[in-house]
């Protein structure tokens, strides 16, 4: 198979847990050939969406892990599979990205994520169609819903819609102190919409990261653990990776989940669960392939392909 990949330059990947190149690594492996480019080489051009891509030759080891053909246009619709996997944020150019791509599987290209699901599945928002799995949940942009909603749950956490990595989370126990100024400030007087939540003291266990891959869910969670007096488990916020088998309940809802998903092409999911409670749905470019693999023993880039086969069969 031909496979292209659409994802940040090469030389940003942190190669020793980069969940792109690990499924790279293993298509390569199984005998499939790879092509690279990045969100601003997709094209509208003579009347097919195409890309100026390169051939792409992982290499074993050393610091030059990669090695690029010339540039060739080719077509999107001539590919077995096209991965969408630049990482947020998602911007007006990640949109129009998301434009391009559901153009091109109008044109019959094979786009895992689907584009249309993407831009359909607001990372934060999605979960409100789930919610009797979720925490109390308030999405506002008005600072008097936020102070009712904390008064009612004392103990909350505000995000921004756009955030990432735990960028912008912030946690405000029963005293209230700076709850007016967090939200002026993250919600810029009132122009940008916020999620508050309940804070949950499950998050000491673990923001748990739970991969549903072609309507499967993978059986070992990565545990992003908080450290010292930080709240949030992103590993990007310097949380502790652990990877753990799913608990009962986490596959109960997991398992409610994937065939949902995956039904409207959003072939790759990272669910955030933190206790049994979802808090996010990841659809952009969920990661924790390498970390789960190495700390369990489960192949997850293997049973990704295994999965992307099954799906383009």
């Amino acid at each position: 198979m031909n496979l292209l990949f659409i994802a940040d330059p090469l030389a940003s990947f942190k190669i020793s847990k980069d969940s792109t190149l690990a499924m790279m690594r293993v298509a390569q492996e199984a005998g499939h050939q790879l092509w690279f480019c990045e969100s601003r080489n997709i094209l509208w051009r003579n009347n097919f969406v195409v890309a100026d891509c390169q051939s792409l030759d992982i290499k074993p080891g050393g610091t030059t892990w990669f090695e690029l053909g010339s540039v060739e246009d080719r077509p999107l619709n001539t590919f077995s599979a096209v991965m969408m996997r630049t990482d947020p944020p998602f911007d007006i150019e990640y949109l129009n990205t998301t434009w391009l791509l559901s153009a091109a599987v109008r044109q019959g290209a094979k786009v895992f994520n689907n584009p249309t699901a993407i831009r359909d599945h607001s990372e934060k928002i999605s979960i409100t169609e789930f919610p009797e799995l979720i925490p109390p949940t308030l999405v506002t942009r008005e600072l008097s819903a936020i102070e009712v909603f904390h008064q009612e749950h004392q103990d909350i956490v505000i995000k921004p819609l756009d955030g990432m990595g735990g960028m912008g989370v912030f946690r405000v126990g029963p005293d209230a102190l700076n709850l007016a100024s967090i939200v002026e400030t993250l919600g810029e007087n009132g122009a940008r919409t916020l999620m508050v939540q309940r804070f949950l003291p499950e998050i000491m266990q673990g923001d748990k990261r739970v991969l549903l891959i072609g309507g499967e869910v993978v059986p070992f969670s990565l545990a992003r653990i908080p450290q010292g007096s930080e709240i949030r488990g992103n590993l990007a916020a310097g949380g502790k990776g652990v990877a753990m088998p799913l608990t009962d309940a986490e596959i109960k809802v997991a398992e409610r989940l994937a065939p949902i998903l995956n039904a409207r092409g959003l072939f790759l999911v990272g669910l955030d669960l933190i206790g049994a409670y979802v808090t996010e749905i990841n659809v952009t470019s969920p990661t924790c392939f390498v970390e789960i693999t190495e700390q369990s023993g489960f192949d997850v880039p293997k049973f990704w392909l295994t999965a992307l086969e099954k799906a383009l069969a």
